[in-house]
């Protein structure tokens, strides 16, 4: 039986050349699904695999002599292409300059961003590495000032008819169900940050998104892993930096939309596909302001063991 996604729901196949093949092992060795085996000094379809072939195409990917395809899954052959050379990557001081570079940036110039750095910036994070092909990450992109000014007004809206869910009356109800980090969450963050969505947005300030000229909201599915929208968006937050463009991370809408009859309203609204897990509000745009300095940061702790 196949692992599901909300893309597919069956395994991909593995087609042998074996005029090609020479036996060298390598897709046998990358196959972490035990899906090959070697046989008479041929590569064959093993009878011992874990899930079947999960698509990731590690295989296809890594023979030598194009011995391997692997269709289905929403991978083929045709998606193969040649790795850059050693040459052309970042080393590790440039990688660490890009990264340092990049600020949370909330103040945008009055310049649109062009639809081809919005392209630019999505091939890039779809490189992303996933939990389990095919992605089951989803980007909705708001491209204008105007559409993510109107998706903030809409969201201040539906904030209005949940704010009960921060009154005082239902933290007391709930406490001893959730416990004190939860009541804690909701009391010192939840409720001042939905209070000041709403009230700034009555006064005409969006500190929702922020005005920005771009939003990309990347979420999963209730199959996907959890981790693969928080990854992908931080792929796109790199390459927006590398192509001259502030971004900010905004985490505090993506769980407000999931849950309860008026959340799913929201969410078939604005055309959002699926409750998922996890999920984050990447607003990107040029900066306005410009950072001169940037600051070290420190893990909880790094454990040697």
């Amino acid at each position: 039986m196949a692992i599901p996604t909300s893309r597919t729901q069956e395994n991909a196949t593995i087609h042998i050349d074996k005029t090609l093949c020479n036996g060298c092992g390598l897709c046998v060795t990358v196959c972490k699904s035990f899906s090959l085996t070697i046989l008479d000094k041929k590569v064959c379809l093993s009878d011992q695999s874990i899930f079947g072939c999960i698509g990731c195409g590690h295989c296809m990917m890594v023979c030598p002599h194009g011995a391997i395809t692997v269709e289905g899954r929403c991978t083929s052959a045709g998606d193969l292409k040649e790795i850059p050379p050693k040459e052309d990557a970042a080393t590790h001081d440039a990688l660490l300059a890009l990264m340092l570079r990049r600020r949370a940036v909330r103040e945008f110039k009055e310049k649109p961003v062009d639809k081809a750095l919005i392209d630019q910036v999505i091939a890039a994070a779809s490189t992303a590495p996933m939990g389990l092909p095919p992605s089951d990450v989803h980007v909705l992109v708001f491209d204008s000032k105007e559409k993510v000014r109107a998706f903030a007004e809409d969201f201040c809206a539906y904030l209005e008819h949940i704010k009960w869910y921060t009154s005082k009356w239902f933290l007391m109800l709930m406490r001893p169900f959730w416990g004190k980090k939860t009541d804690q969450l909701f009391r010192g963050f939840l409720k001042p940050c939905l209070e000041c969505y709403t009230d700034f947005m009555n006064k005409g300030e969006n500190v929702v998104t922020y005005d920005a000229p771009v939003a990309l909201y990347f979420y999963g599915s209730e199959y996907s892993d959890p981790a693969d929208p928080i990854i992908a968006a931080t792929y796109a937050m790199l390459a927006a930096e590398s192509l001259g463009l502030g971004t900010c991370m905004l985490g505090a809408m993506h769980p407000m939309i999931q849950n309860g009859k008026l959340a799913k309203k929201f969410r078939e609204a604005h055309e959002i596909q699926n409750k998922s897990r996890e999920g984050l509000f990447i607003i990107m745009g040029y900066p306005s302001i410009k950072f001169t300095k940037s600051i070290t940061r420190t893990f909880a702790s790094v454990d040697r063991n």
